[in-house]
């Protein structure tokens, strides 16, 4: 009896582990990508926040062989942020997850590659600004944002 047990508990933890490891690195991933707060500063040798931010996005990234175009970065508490996905009812069949648009506006940099440059040689300009933005999350309810699709 005890065996047949264990043998359910297996069948049934197995697929809901494996899930929650799955949708854990992406929220983990965001969070270390897209927030930044409070904002670091970086050494002058980077030349500016976004060069030193964007390395350290290209670090965490490897497979990246050329440099982003543009990344935003949030510079709000992260439970300021995942409370917008916490009761979404919006779905972005684009992207067939759920989203939602954040209910205040966040202290946002975005760091957009400088094109004249060669696609191996990372430089960044930066934009601050206060706006919304659309947020992509992990499901339905009690979710955590894993992407950034806009701004408004």
């Amino acid at each position: 009896m005890v065996l047949v047990r264990i043998l359910v508990l297996q069948l049934l933890l197995v697929p809901v582990l494996a899930f929650l490891s799955f949708t854990s690195k992406e929220v983990e991933n965001f969070r270390a990508l897209h927030i930044d707060f409070p904002k670091v500063q970086f050494s002058k040798g980077f030349q500016g926040y976004c060069n030193g931010l964007m390395s350290y996005v290209r670090g965490r990234q490897s497979f990246l062989k050329q440099c982003p175009n543009i990344h935003h970065v949030l510079h709000a508490p992260w439970r300021k942020v995942t409370i917008n996905c916490k009761k979404t009812d919006s779905f972005c069949e684009d992207f067939n997850e759920y989203c939602s648009l954040s209910h205040d506006p966040f202290s946002i940099t975005t760091c957009t590659r400088i094109k004249e440059t060669p696609p191996t040689t990372c430089l960044y300009n930066e934009t601050s600004s206060t706006r919304r933005v659309y947020l992509l999350c992990s499901r339905k309810n009690n979710a955590k944002p894993t992407y950034i699709i806009g701004l408004f």
